[in-house]
């Protein structure tokens, strides 16, 4: 079986473990919340769908800027995970696992940006 470039990157393949932790973190959010729902779920979606773009992209200038603006979303899923928890909305652990993968996710992206610019 063949496989897409950004398949083979292990920081897409936790951008999509991203994916699913907001999937279930959403599932738990109160009805009233719904506006942090939708910021989570389009910033999280963010992520994996710029990191692909920027895999299939050859101009390593625009590599780059698939790769920060993946960076960006991550960090804005932060935010929006800091918000959760200020308003004891999300659990402790949940959290947690969420702020440990989005700190490995950037520091995967900050580094992919990095050698996309020298290159």
């Amino acid at each position: 079986m063949s496989y897409f470039d950004h398949e083979k990157l292990d920081v897409y393949q936790a951008a999509m473990e991203l994916v699913d932790l907001i999937n279930t973190t959403i599932e738990n959010l109160p009805r009233g919340k719904a506006y942090l729902v939708d910021q989570l779920q389009r910033a999280g979606s963010s992520v994996p769908l710029n990191i692909a773009e920027g895999a299939g992209e050859y101009a390593h200038n625009e590599k780059n800027r698939f790769y920060r603006i993946a960076r960006r979303s991550a960090t804005e899923c932060a935010g929006i995970f800091d918000i959760c928890r200020r308003l004891k909305i999300i659990e402790e652990k949940n959290y947690l696992q969420a702020r440990e993968l989005l700190m490995r996710i950037v520091a995967m992206l900050s580094k992919l940006a990095r050698v996309s610019e020298k290159t």
